[in-house]
């Protein structure tokens, strides 16, 4: 099983970005644009486990707490690792403080089951598109640092998620495996 957890975000948000994407693609056709239904909120890339770790797994997420919901605005437009080098186009987000402890919680439940803690620092954001070629990313480069940064719309999330990832020809596929509350309280 390929295994991540991830924070899901409301339609409206997806719908803004969907018309971003439909805006940016002719300007970078080689670019591999993410479908907006497919995105989300990496927490933690768990990767390959046999399938009797899921329990355990699934014991160790429901134990993360927080004490508040996490709220999430989603703006802007850049670029992984940078601009001049693109490999990643993303969309931004600026997020209460409890994000990343909640990132950092889920890290330290998972690693006594033998999942490594992720070496990069914790960057929430959404992947809008990889580019495995050069081919008119400088356009697109050249048009996002001209344009307003957009304002997508905001998410309030009191749950996170198991998910399954099957790699595809047509790309992954995401299954939802589990729903965690990590609020006390919340449903």
């Amino acid at each position: 099983m390929r295994l991540f957890v991830a924070l899901d975000f409301p339609d409206e948000v997806r719908d803004a970005v969907r018309e971003l994407i439909a805006n940016l693609r002719p300007l970078c056709k080689s670019a591999r644009w993410v479908r907006p239904e497919r995105m989300h909120i990496t927490l933690k890339f768990i990767g390959h486990v046999p399938a009797e770790k899921l329990d355990p797994i699934r014991a160790a997420l429901a134990s993360v707490r927080s004490s508040a919901p996490v709220e999430m605005h989603f703006r802007g437009v850049g670029f992984f690792p940078n601009e001049r080098r693109p490999r990643v186009a993303w969309c931004g987000m600026e997020v209460s403080q409890n994000l990343a402890q909640l990132a950092a919680d889920i890290e330290r439940g998972l690693e006594p089951l033998g999942i490594a803690r992720e070496q990069r620092a914790f960057v929430p954001h959404l992947t809008l598109a990889r580019f495995e070629s050069p081919h008119g990313v400088d356009k697109l480069v050249r048009h996002v640092q001209k344009m307003t940064p957009p304002d997508f719309g905001s998410a309030r999330e009191t749950e996170f998620h198991l998910y399954e990832s099957t790699l595809k020809r047509s790309g992954a596929e995401y299954k939802k495996l589990e729903s965690f509350a990590f609020v006390k309280g919340a449903v």
